[in-house]
């Protein structure tokens, strides 16, 4: 359920991690999934602090770059370019190595340096043939770290590499690309739907929707067989404006509600943390004991 809602509903993802996290705790696969499930909501702390258990229980390496960027989000670039260099960076797979040279060029231009982060990016795998699941990501970064730095004829020529290796389109590469050619996409389609309709009404209902796009909405008396203008319009955008108030109240007391919950829950986790290592430590001694 957490995998499943984490792109859709990261929120109601964390959720449901959090009540795995209380029911098996010593699960790595749950402190994983909980990290990730932070790392959706961008509580960086936390998910450092459950992929960091979840590291030292399974030993592996894979959630390196991971834990890199949520250094990244905590604010700390230049932790996360120390842990480009340490290393683990040489046991991860050539996924984990491509994602591990994103975050660091992304530490970079979090320090400002931009050619320092394109140098990064360079690499055997932005030029290769071979498109891999990665191929787009890097390419398209490649293309916003050179936009970022002014070379402009550049990035346009990255941006369109990278639609050609985006098959899935899971970046706006066409529209970036777009916007730096001046294009400007107009559906045609709902003009002419428009002209359609409009053609379709009577003249009398041909008034209303013109009085209507003109801020006057007229409503048919009656007694008097005629339209008459009204202020209704305005009656209307008071009400939504007054509803609208309402509704930032509500999400306000909202927020602070899941603010508080969480505060609790970080809690929990840095107890459960906690407890962990000192288990760790406790079969350690008792493993030098034995031997």
């Amino acid at each position: 359920m957490v995998a499943r809602l984490i792109d859709e509903d990261p929120e109601q993802s964390y959720a449901y991690a959090r009540i795995a996290l209380r029911l098996a705790s010593r699960v790595a696969a749950v402190r994983e999934a909980a990290g990730f499930a932070a790392y959706a909501t961008q509580k960086y702390s936390e998910a450092l602090a459950e992929f960091r258990a979840a590291k030292r229980m399974t030993g592996s390496v894979e959630l390196w770059p991971v834990m890199a960027d949520c250094e990244r989000g905590l604010g700390r670039p230049e932790r996360a370019l120390a842990m480009a260099g340490e290393p683990e960076v040489q046991k991860l797979d050539k996924a984990g190595q491509v994602e591990m040279r994103l975050v660091a060029a992304g530490a970079r231009r979090d320090m400002g340096q931009l050619d320092a982060a394109i140098v990064t990016l360079q690499s055997p795998e932005l030029a290769s043939a071979t498109v891999h699941p990665w191929t787009a990501r890097l390419r398209y970064a490649y293309a916003d770290a050179l936009l970022a730095n002014g070379r402009e004829d550049e990035a346009r020529e990255w941006f369109a590499k990278t639609i050609e290796s985006d098959k899935d389109g899971s970046t706006d590469a066409s529209d970036r690309l777009a916007e730096l050619d001046g294009v400007e996409f107009v559906d045609a389609m709902d003009d002419d739907d428009d002209d359609d309709d409009r053609a379709a009404l009577s003249d009398e209902d041909r008034r209303v929707q013109d009085s209507d796009d003109k801020g006057v909405v007229e409503y048919y008396d009656e007694d008097d067989d005629e339209y008459e203008p009204s202020d209704a319009r305005q009656d209307d955008e008071d009400d939504a404006y007054e509803s609208a108030e309402a509704r930032e109240v509500d999400d306000d007391d909202d927020e602070d509600e899941l603010i508080a919950r969480a505060e609790a829950d970080a809690d929990v986790a840095d107890e459960i943390l906690v407890e962990d290592e000192e288990l760790d430590r406790a079969a350690e001694d008792k493993g030098r004991d034995n031997a």
